[in-house]
């Protein structure tokens, strides 16, 4: 954002004039969005803005973000939404390991919406058995917002933190993971789990959410967090409405101009289901694969989801689609 515009690259493939983050697409448009006013697609924004879009990321946990990279979702909880106390999660790191997971995103605590806080002794004994487990494996990632639980994963082997309050919750989070020199994903949400839900507001979402993103970026960075250790979340499902969710992913290419690596969690949420039509989460998949595809055509580097194998075999269609090649070969 510049001066009170935001502007937003529309992907092109392979075929665009600048690339967008690096990545497996590039653009020659963008649409300028400024609150209030209609969007205008116009064809150049400020050097600083382009510089942005345009940079390559740096690896995250020694993974490059040339292409999409899968995070593993593994739930030590008995009480997830979707698939909470179905599988022993030491068990669960090597089968998603088998699948074509890149990383694993391991947590203790439940934040789906109603969701109460536990104590950290339990989170912590919850998740160590998984870190160990998947140690050597892949890289892991803690999904926690507790400066104690963080730091006893990464103790134990995790070298990313996932914290879905964006340093909201724990002021000693962020000081932790500045010492420990670790990424982190820094991810937006209105409100606290147990009532996120309840009647979330917006003035316009898609540019509330940069706005807040950018200042979490601002303030990891001032706690001595290097920017190219943070991943941006926009949070799709905390602290919002369907029409919310639906409108960000819509334009979620604006957040490369965040000068970040995008993480997106879409899988088994509840708004696929609805209008997917599928009541069990478990039974979301299509409709979690249908939103990661276009997500990747808008240059999304990590998605973070359940069914591992179903994405990765997607993807790889998408890379042999965009595999530059005269035509019969």
């Amino acid at each position: 954002m510049q001066d009170g515009l935001y502007y937003r690259p529309i992907p092109q493939d392979q075929c665009g004039r600048w690339p967008l983050a690096g990545g497996w697409t590039g653009f020659t448009h963008l649409e300028c969005l400024q609150r209030g006013a209609a969007p205008r697609i116009v064809d150049s924004a400020p050097d600083r803005v382009m510089a942005a879009l345009t940079a390559p990321r740096p690896p995250v946990l020694g993974l490059t973000l040339d292409r999409p990279r899968l995070m593993g979702i593994v739930n030590a909880t008995p009480d997830s939404f979707s698939d909470g106390g179905r599988y022993d999660p030491a068990t669960h790191v090597r089968a998603l390991a088998a699948d074509g997971a890149d990383l694993l995103d391991i947590g203790g605590e439940s934040t789906r919406p109603g969701a109460e806080e536990i104590a950290v002794p339990d989170e912590i004994a919850r998740i160590l058995p998984a870190i160990e487990a998947a140690r050597g494996l892949l890289p892991i990632s803690v999904d926690t917002r507790k400066a104690a639980v963080a730091q006893a994963a990464l103790a134990a082997g995790a070298g990313m933190v996932n914290d879905v309050s964006g340093f909201d919750f724990d002021a000693g989070l962020a000081p932790l993971v500045a010492g420990a020199g670790v990424p982190v994903c820094l991810m937006h949400a209105q409100g606290l789990p147990a009532t996120m839900q309840d009647d979330p507001r917006y003035d316009d979402v898609l540019l509330d959410v940069y706005d807040a993103l950018a200042a979490r970026i601002d303030r990891a960075v001032r706690a001595g967090i290097p920017a190219d250790r943070i991943v941006i979340d926009p949070g799709i499902g905390f602290g919002k409405t369907e029409a919310h969710n639906l409108a960000i992913l819509r334009r979620i290419s604006l957040y490369h101009g965040l000068g970040c690596p995008i993480l997106l969690g879409v899988s088994r949420k509840r708004f696929i289901g609805r209008i997917g039509g599928a009541d069990l989460a478990a039974e979301r998949m299509p409709g979690t694969l249908a939103l990661t595809v276009a997500a990747v055509a808008q240059g999304v580097q990590i998605h973070r989801v359940h069914d591992v194998a179903e994405h990765a075999q997607g993807l790889r269609l998408i890379a042999a689609l965009n595999k530059n090649g005269k035509a019969g070969t």
